[in-house]
């Protein structure tokens, strides 16, 4: 992300210059945090014990701020604007974050009012965690299987408590980021090993390395690009490089062993994509066997869909895949040609807009046509 960038240029100026660049936020009583931005480093250093929200002027709902407020449960609103840099410390302040506002100096009658929904959306919580292990039904009485998007064997552990029924999304990226070399196929073994041994018998769709556009690695030469969304990303990237692929692939097909474990390839726009990534997976299977190495015999196979050429072809995609993920948050972005990051057009940003929807029946009544699992993903779903 560049918010990262910008972060780590300041603090090597900062180790240069002899002082710091960067403001500190250090705590010492319950505190709402009230910033221009947040970058990773401020945050890291926060005792989240005494964050109570955080309310900045840029960003957007994937910014670095929103997320590690959705990780710790907290209110968040972000961009906001420069008026809230008028504020001074010690300003008391209520923060809606279901409602999106936040009131300065509030009036006694706002305050208790505020105390009283809170106090209904904590019993509403604590009533839906007690019933999180039954069986999610609509009001009209169709069954919904829950499972969980997860990025770690924390994710997993926090899954299980809330009640998933399996894991829906394993982002394999946390074993690729922040590291000078890629993970190797034994290391990614035992790190899916224990994300599969937490879910027991639970179904577990792992997805493929999803990297570029707002992650990057060292190891890997991605280039500069105009618009790195809409470029050498994902599953293009991996087909491009079948021996690092593989290695990834070589790990899941080890893994599967007595593990309901299904494999998702991500940012699929073509149904040469699907095929090719397929050959993947029975090269990788090929390479195995001849090793004498265990693997699983039958794993299915899926795609995220995210790009709208995948929507619009959905029938002839459901022919060649196991099941379905439809990836919200991208599907909107590259329906609505706006960037999900930039605070300026993220009113356009709406999972809820008719075309949005209409794509997700589209996909929906395609998979269920040819008898294939269904999911959805992203802030929609969640």
């Amino acid at each position: 992300r560049a918010a990262d960038i910008r972060d780590v240029g300041l603090r090597v100026l900062g180790h240069l210059l002899g002082r710091s660049l960067q403001g500190g936020l250090t705590l010492d009583k319950p505190s709402l945090v009230v910033a221009r931005d947040l970058a990773p480093s401020q945050t890291a250093s926060l005792d989240k014990r005494l964050v109570l929200g955080f309310c900045t002027a840029e960003g957007g709902p994937t910014s670095h701020t929103a997320i590690l407020a959705r990780a710790l449960s907290l209110p968040a609103i972000v961009g906001l604007g420069t008026g809230l840099r008028r504020l001074v410390d010690g300003t008391p302040l209520l923060v809606d974050g279901e409602r999106g506002e936040v009131i300065a100096d509030p009036e006694e009658c706002q305050v208790q009012a505020f105390r009283a929904r809170a106090r209904t959306v904590r019993s509403q919580m604590d009533t839906e965690r007690a019933s999180a292990a039954e069986p999610a039904v609509t009001t009209d009485g169709h069954r919904v299987e829950v499972v969980a998007n997860v990025g770690s064997p924390e994710d997993a552990q926090a899954a299980l408590r809330y009640g998933a029924e399996g894991i829906g999304l394993l982002r394999t990226e946390f074993l690729y980021l922040d590291r000078q070399t890629a993970p190797g196929e034994d290391e990614q073994v035992r790190a899916y090993d224990t994300i599969l041994d937490i879910m027991g018998r639970r179904p577990v769709v792992i997805r493929t390395l999803d990297v570029g556009g707002d992650k990057a690695l060292p190891y890997l030469d991605l280039g500069l690009e105009a618009n790195p969304f809409l470029g050498w990303r994902a599953i293009r990237m991996c087909l491009d490089q079948p021996d690092f692929f593989c290695t990834q692939l070589r790990a899941m097909l080890r893994s599967g062993v007595g593990h309901d474990l299904r494999i998702m390839f991500p940012m699929i726009a073509t149904l040469d994509e699907v095929r090719r990534a397929r050959e993947c997976i029975q090269n990788s299977r090929r390479q195995l066997e001849q090793a004498g190495m265990p693997i699983a015999e039958a794993i299915q196979v899926g795609i995220m869909v995210e790009v709208p050429s995948v929507a619009v072809l959905a029938d002839l995609f459901a022919r060649e895949v196991d099941f379905f993920s439809i990836g919200t948050n991208d599907l909107t972005q590259y329906t609505m040609a706006a960037e999900r990051t930039n605070n300026r057009v993220a009113h356009l940003s709406d999972a809820l807009h008719p075309a949005i929807l209409r794509q997700i029946q589209r996909v929906i009544e395609a998979g269920h046509a040819q008898g294939i699992w269904v999911g959805v993903c992203g802030e929609l779903a969640g």
